[in-house]
């Protein structure tokens, strides 16, 4: 199987030594998304976990969109939440982006941190 470590010049910025998405076959993985501002992975957008998720879902959109796939091939995703007191503003971003019939399998995971002081991570795995 053919192994690609994607890297994007207009994807969001790094905050780690990793690679945007990997291309394993007819799979992407892609790297769990901050709530960064696109360029500079130090500053988290300002504002509360709905305004953070919706940063999260459009930097992976746009991970997603440099990799040649989109929200209606995600066939996995894992959110992580700092308070589990967010979940349904989470969830209502969350849904938003995906067709209503294609809504991928997902686990939420209540976390104690996130880097950057983030509230919200989420991570893909995709068709191409």
């Amino acid at each position: 199987m053919e192994i690609e470590h994607l890297t994007f010049s207009n994807a969001p910025e790094r905050v780690g030594p990793f690679s945007h998405a990997v291309k394993a076959g007819d799979f992407l993985f892609v790297t769990g998304q901050m709530p960064t501002q696109k360029n500079d992975k130090t500053k988290l957008v300002f504002g509360g976990i709905e305004i953070q998720t919706k940063q999260v879902m459009e930097n992976l959109k746009n991970v997603l969109n440099e990799a040649n796939s989109n929200f209606d091939k995600v066939i996995f995703a894992r959110v992580y939440l700092v308070n589990f007191q967010d979940f349904d503003k989470m969830n209502a971003v969350y849904e938003s982006y995906f067709s209503k019939n294609k809504l991928p399998a997902r686990t939420c995971i209540g976390v104690t941190g996130l880097a950057v002081g983030a509230s919200v991570e989420i991570d893909l795995i995709a068709a191409t």
